[in-house]
């Protein structure tokens, strides 16, 4: 079974652009394979990082405090969800030139040392590799890939850090100039990516 994972960042709901591509791009995929399994991850529930959790990352499992396991309770199931996860699809709306906060809130949450990366001698080593992730950058008017464009560069570089090297960016910039020919677009380039080969 292929277990897909989508991460919605934006607060339009339903409404979002970002999330109806990447529906549509998650469709695809489960249309060439039936067995696979979609979990939905919205990060708008989610919030910043605080003192307690960074200090609970940083204990030792055997000796964390039961408050400190309540408290990092949500980054455990975070992760635990990308853990599982063959493909990752992430609707990533830009917000003044870069991701939404509660995306970085979720970067926060699943980038832990020892669990999803390691340092050794010869720099961070990424534990999740053998992953597909493809995000779609949803934008007003910034072009994707442009140096305003501060999301791209930036989720392909946690992505690589934890050891998802494979990252596909989906255009689906210039909703504010023209949101019909913008679709259009979008949706082109949803259907000229490659698939994942996962099992």
């Amino acid at each position: 079974m292929t277990n897909i994972l989508h991460v919605n960042a934006s607060v339009n709901g339903e409404n979002s652009n970002s999330r109806q591509i990447a529906t549509k791009l998650i469709n695809r995929i489960v249309s060439a394979n039936s067995a696979a399994n979609v979990v939905e991850r919205d990060t708008n529930v989610l919030t910043a990082l605080t003192g307690e959790v960074v200090g609970a990352f940083y204990t030792p499992e055997e000796g964390r405090t039961d408050a400190q396991k309540e408290v990092i309770a949500v980054s455990d199931k975070m992760v635990g969800e990308l853990q599982a996860a063959d493909v990752i699809v992430i609707g990533a709306p830009m917000y003044n030139f870069s991701v939404p906060s509660t995306l970085k809130a979720w970067v926060d949450l699943i980038a832990r040392v020892g669990v999803t990366f390691q340092y050794t001698e010869n720099g961070p080593v990424g534990l999740l590799s053998g992953k597909k992730a493809y995000v779609v950058v949803a934008t007003g008017g910034v072009p994707v890939n442009s140096p305003a464009d501060f999301a791209s560069p930036y989720l392909k570089q946690v992505l690589g850090f934890v050891g998802i090297s494979e990252v596909e960016i989906i255009d689906a910039s210039g909703f504010a100039v023209n949101a019909e020919e913008a679709m259009a677009r979008a949706i082109a380039n949803v259907e000229a990516v490659a698939l994942p080969s996962v099992a």
